[in-house]
């Protein structure tokens, strides 16, 4: 079924997707935003860092932008759908189709589809904990929640090595009275540790963690080991694994990926090695905050629109 052409297909309706559609907006060209309603914060309460939304929630942040764009902007257009291909046609145009069979084109593309926390790798009740009492960032929470007597930092999935682990160890330290470590079954950093620790609030305990579970509702976590004793902290600083959201759109397109698993982009608009692809937020950079996905959202939007307007140009020179 032939749909007409737009300017941009942005896919992902997170901070970067949304800031992409603002930059296009500004320069009324005409973009559909394809949101798969899957987002990273969807757990959280509150977000924070960013200035005006600070302590907000991710659904009002989100909301304001879609009535901003619907409001003072008439060429953006906001669907709700999960794309299962993408592809490109011999005449330059990319090719959407949703899990309903509908097609969406677009002369240029911007990907902003995500990671995704691999919860299910952790300790049992971890996935339960997230967002509530287990914090993988504590610029976005824990100072809520400063003052704890004591709080966990938990090694494993991204915090990998000893120089990590100690690098949260010290964050968690600035917002608790005192600080352990817990390696559970990461031996090998139980010296190297041991070796970098200078203050008397910080503690390690190797004893394997059974699972987590919230105190009440949170923040408070109660520990619970394999030997069948607990503790209880006042929430837990962890990273899990992360993955992209959509692993089958990246091989799709052909898109080149970074060691650490991130869509290769080329600055300062994060063009992909696909021409008139362009990538944005957590799915193609390692610093993965709202802010940095707003601005390569920006940024995104900016240089579709240049291309656009290039080709735009040569066109009316023929």
């Amino acid at each position: 079924m032939a749909t007409a052409v737009v300017d941009t297909l942005i896919i992902g309706g997170g901070p970067a997707g949304l800031s992409a559609a603002v930059a296009l907006a500004r320069h009324a060209h005409t973009a559909i935003i394809l949101d798969s309603k899957a987002y990273r914060n969807a757990g959280v309460q509150h977000m924070h860092n960013v200035p005006g939304f600070d302590h907000a929630s991710p659904a009002d942040f989100r909301g304001k932008v879609l009535q901003d764009l619907k409001q003072r902007y008439h060429s953006i257009e906001h669907i709700a759908a999960s794309i299962n291909t993408l592809s490109k046609r011999e005449d330059g145009v990319f090719e959407a189709v949703d899990n309903r069979g509908k097609y969406y084109h677009g002369r240029k593309l911007i990907l902003a589809t995500g990671v995704r926390d691999r919860l299910e790798d952790e300790v049992p009740g971890y996935a339960e904990c997230w967002g509530k009492g287990v914090f993988h960032c504590l610029y976005c929470h824990g100072y809520e929640e400063r003052g704890a007597d004591s709080v966990g930092v938990l090694a494993g999935g991204q915090n990998t090595t000893p120089d990590m682990v100690m690098h949260v160890t010290k964050m968690a330290k600035r917002l608790a009275k005192k600080v352990t470590i817990y390696t559970h079954r990461s031996a090998e950093m139980v010296e190297p540790l041991r070796n970098r620790i200078h203050s008397s609030k910080i503690s390690i305990d190797t004893r394997p963690v059974a699972s987590l579970s919230l105190v009440d509702r949170g923040p408070q976590v109660e520990v619970t080991f394999e030997d069948g004793s607990s503790v209880v902290e006042g929430f837990i600083a962890s990273h899990p694994k992360v993955e992209q959201h959509a692993e089958h759109l990246i091989r799709q397109l052909g898109l080149e990926t970074t060691s650490g698993g991130e869509i290769q982009v080329q600055p300062p608009f994060n063009a992909t090695n696909n021409p008139g692809c362009f990538a944005v937020g957590d799915s193609a950079t390692p610093f993965k905050s709202v802010l940095a996905a707003m601005q390569a959202g920006n940024f995104a939007g900016v240089g579709a629109a240049s291309q656009l307007q290039s080709e735009l140009e040569e066109r009316d020179l023929l």
